[in-house]
């Protein structure tokens, strides 16, 4: 291992703001559920999600699973979702007694591929559901004509996605409703956590009852509900870290747009025409033996990387799935994710530009 100081592949910003934001929800004596709940929602709605209706929940997964109940998916249903993703996504569809569809990818943007997606509609389908992974915004374009075209609901894991836009519309604002996360290694964090953003005020409130034991009113539970609600603590750390969030986005770019200048020899991430990328992960290619290229750069460097995701998730052993998905098996063979967060120095840029470089050239 290098002696040199260790960069890791991710990094959450906890700074002085969010530990006075915590302390002054601790003195209150108010720590559930309450005013700074509130304030998150409208603040988060107004700076990102263009003023839509905004449900703070406990974790991104709880999000997709209440926003897919508030939906009406159920037993019977199929949701067309990508296997190259983190398995919450499926997970999701599972929990609310439906079946996930796994559709492949497009190569350049990792995202759903609305070609294979329109393979994938049957009599079952109910609603499609793309991520914007890696912080790059799926075709929504193509994808809502597909869901207006088969009369299908369209839902958004926006989890990887705060603040991309796509034509100047942001990502979250395409959809009957869309899940951020607000999980430490996400752009932005509660902690733990997730926002739900929710096309209209009807299904705004099903989720605000099923997170909340299916109350409105204390003790008068119209539906069987769940405990999913967002705490006061949580929601004082994401509020501090929401200011900030507009900054630590302009870094990543930076960041990422030193990468795309100076890497050499391996596939650097494209930006689709009129997409904002918000670069929750900067997420390179290599062709041959990627996970040896990985293990050098942490060895010989003293760099940090991430593989996002190493198996499909229709290959997992909860699905065990055998499907012709060869974009997202390849992806699962290739895609590196370098670090880009904002904490980088200079000095640290230095270094990865200069190890990635080096071992694309040694292995050419």
């Amino acid at each position: 291992m290098t002696d040199l100081d260790f960069i890791p592949a991710a990094r959450p910003l906890i700074g002085d703001e969010e530990r006075a934001a915590v302390d002054a929800v601790l003195q209150s004596g108010m720590l559930a559920q309450g005013p700074e709940v509130a304030a998150f929602e409208r603040e988060f709605s107004d700076a990102l999600v263009a003023g839509r209706p905004t449900a703070a929940v406990n974790s991104g997964t709880s999000g997709l699973h209440l926003g897919l109940l508030a939906a009406g998916i159920g037993p019977g249903d199929e949701v067309i979702v990508p296997s190259f993703t983190f398995a919450a996504t499926a997970n999701a569809v599972v929990l609310a007694g439906a079946v996930p569809v796994f559709a492949d990818i497009e190569p350049n943007s990792f995202n759903l591929d609305p070609d294979s997606v329109a393979g994938a509609i049957g009599p079952n389908t109910a609603a499609i559901m793309p991520v914007h992974l890696y912080g790059h915004p799926a075709d929504m374009g193509r994808l809502s004509a597909l869901a207006a075209e088969h009369s299908l609901a369209l839902f958004e894991d926006a989890a990887q996605a705060h603040a991309a836009t796509l034509d100047g519309r942001p990502v979250g604002t395409f959809g009957d409703w869309a899940m951020f996360s607000l999980y430490p290694t996400k752009n932005m964090t509660s902690g733990e956590g997730g926002m739900v953003v929710s096309a209209s005020p009807a299904t705004d409130e099903r989720i605000r009852l099923l997170r909340n034991q299916g109350m409105a009113r204390p003790y008068e539970n119209e539906v069987a509900g769940f405990n999913a609600r967002m705490t006061d603590l949580h929601a004082a750390i994401g509020r501090a870290q929401l200011r900030k969030l507009a900054g630590w986005t302009e870094q990543r770019r930076r960041n990422a747009a030193r990468f795309d200048a100076e890497l050499t020899g391996v596939v650097t991430p494209p930006v689709a025409e009129g997409a904002e990328h918000v670069y929750h992960q900067y997420t390179i290619r290599i062709a041959e033996d990627r996970d040896g290229f990985a293990r050098a750069l942490r060895e010989e460097h003293g760099i940090g990387t991430g593989v996002y995701y190493p198996t499909p998730v229709h290959r997992l052993p909860v699905f065990g799935l055998e499907l012709d998905l060869p974009e997202t098996e390849r992806a699962a063979r290739e895609a590196l994710s370098l670090p880009v967060h904002p904490s980088l120095s200079e000095q640290d840029l230095d270094r990865i530009v200069s190890a990635v470089n080096t071992l694309a050239k040694a292995g050419s």
